[in-house]
């Protein structure tokens, strides 16, 4: 009977607008009893789309789809559930005129996983913050999500640490992830450097990854970088182990940073693993000298249908712990040609080390984090156009002995100094990009489609419903200033947000409103396989 009555020629009807007077029906010439009014009102009332949160007037971009237009957004149960050209009521209302609305971005490799760490993520557009290169203990994967549950700013994931498995079984030495084993001496020892495993020490680095993939890590994080000890049959080895659940392995390569033909050297021997084993794998920041050969080589391989990826950050200079095996002085001056006085730079007291203090320093503080500038800045913006390619920011926890807990309100300008590429990588991304001119979709697909695809090509369900804009998806959205989005973070001031990135929505909730963090909020959820019980 409504169906009908709606057919007749006298009624006209107009969306409700939260917070107006317009009124839902206008009749011309009709006397209708109250009774059947309330119900024709009641009903439409009903009818009517009614959403936690809209996002109106914003221009809406999908990298997956290519949609790049006008749009309004609906959000319920912390998924998007309409597109609309007409804007949309609901109980929070983002007018996003003159604004980017598009998927939150994700980060695979993201050591600061902590909640100041994840603070200074959301300024920077991040909704999923994930360690997949250091990644945590094997033994210790369930202890990661439980430290995390309901308590977090963005979505949360992890690996299963190669390094940290090697430290157990070499050194004896046990912790739960990088934050916490920079924080208690992680790299003090040698034996997950330098040591080989053989025999019953490999069984059990083997037993333990396993155990942490049973549990429902994303894959196997190697630092393989770092541990000249790690062969090449046990290199080998832990790809085995991830493949046997079809998971990836995420690694800072062999002979990274190197040279043009000891980089992709070491590229290759990750993507030949790969092949071989029918499994996937991301070459971590390949943003050193020889990288166009790696990204052929990626490009090449994704073309024959192999999942396997790789990122960039985008600054000249890396950072990581002074006594990196790499940056001693047989390796980096007579090996690379380096010299300390144009490439190492302390933050903490804002100058350049020579050799001696460079000696001194890794004596007395071996974990302490410095900057280590190892190409032109001129290849930067090279990267943040490569087609396929990922942005990671590599970003690097707040030095000193206590940053494992720093309360979420501290103030940003009383972080000690860091690397920039905490706080601005995907400002600097944003930015770099407008200015050469390079398209905003593609930058975009780095920054939320491609690492959403690569890992959802896994089998992870988490990421098959993210990093796109698009009705049925989890509502991680970042808006933003597109011609003021801009990173401030430099060298001597490591920790300075980003601005133009002017709203964040988590799973439906708004975490980041006009610049300010609300850190009330834990909307985050985690990122993980189903747990198998052996």
């Amino acid at each position: 009977m409504l169906a009908l009555f709606f057919d007749l020629p006298y009624f006209r009807y107009r969306k409700i607008i939260t917070g107006g007077n317009m009124p839902l029906l206008r009749v011309k010439s009709l006397c209708l009893s109250g009774l059947l009014l309330t119900i024709l009102l009641s009903a439409f009332e009903v009818s009517a789309a009614k959403y936690s949160v809209a996002i109106n007037g914003g221009r809406v971009m999908d990298p997956e789809s290519g949609f790049d237009g006008a749009m309004n957004v609906g959000i319920q149960n912390g998924r998007i559930v309409t597109l609309s050209p007409e804007p949309l009521e609901a109980d929070v209302i983002i007018d996003a005129e003159g604004l980017v609305v598009t998927a939150g971005f994700i980060d695979q490799h993201f050591h600061w996983t902590r909640a100041l760490g994840y603070k200074l993520a959301v300024r920077d557009g991040v909704t999923t913050a994930m360690d997949l290169e250091a990644g945590s203990f094997g033994r210790l994967i369930d202890d990661y999500y439980e430290m995390h549950a309901g308590k977090s700013l963005v979505n949360f994931g992890t690996a299963v640490s190669h390094e940290l498995g090697r430290a157990a079984v070499h050194d004896g030495f046990i912790a739960l992830d990088a934050p916490a084993a920079l924080a208690t001496g992680g790299r003090m020892g040698k034996g997950w450097s330098h040591a080989v495993s053989t025999g019953a020490k490999l069984d059990e680095l083997l037993a333990i990854t396993d155990e942490g993939l049973a549990r429902g890590a994303l894959g196997v994080a190697s630092t393989l970088g770092y541990m000249p000890g790690a062969t090449a049959s046990e290199m080998f080895s832990m790809q085995a182990q991830a493949a046997k659940y079809g998971r990836a392995t995420f690694v800072h390569t062999r002979n990274t940073p190197g040279t043009a033909t000891t980089e992709p050297n070491g590229a290759q021997e990750i993507l030949a693993n790969a092949v071989a084993l029918g499994a996937p794998a991301s070459i971590n920041h390949f943003n050193n000298p020889g990288w166009e050969l790696t990204q052929d080589l990626l490009v090449r391989l994704r073309e024959q249908g192999h999942n396997v990826w790789g990122e960039y950050y985008p600054y000249a200079a890396g950072s990581t712990t002074i006594n990196a095996q790499f940056l001693d002085p047989r390796v980096w001056v007579d090996q690379l040609g380096k010299r300390y006085e144009e490439t190492i730079f302390d933050p903490s007291s804002g100058t350049f080390l020579d050799q001696e203090a460079f000696l001194r320093i890794r004596e007395s503080h071996p974990q302490r984090l410095i900057v280590v500038y190892k190409m032109p800045e001129s290849e930067v913006i090279k990267w943040v156009g490569l087609p396929g390619i990922i942005m990671a920011s590599d970003a690097m926890p707040m030095p000193g002995a206590k940053f494992d807990t720093p309360p979420v309100d501290t103030p940003f300008e009383a972080i000690p100094n860091l690397h920039p590429r905490t706080a601005g990588a995907r400002g600097k991304s944003l930015r770099l990009a407008r200015e050469a001119g390079i398209p905003l979709m593609q930058v975009l697909a780095s920054l939320n489609y491609l690492p959403a695809k690569y890992l959802g090509d896994t089998g992870l369900s988490a990421m098959q419903e993210r990093g796109r804009l698009q009705e049925g998806m989890v509502a991680d959205i970042t808006i933003f200033n597109p011609v003021a989005v801009r990173d401030n973070s430099t060298y001597n001031k490591g920790a300075e947000p980003t601005t133009g990135i002017e709203y964040v929505l988590v799973n439906g909730e708004v975490i980041l409103s006009q610049g300010v963090v609300d850190t009330l909020k834990a909307p985050g959820q985690p990122i993980r396989f189903p747990v198998i019980d052996n």
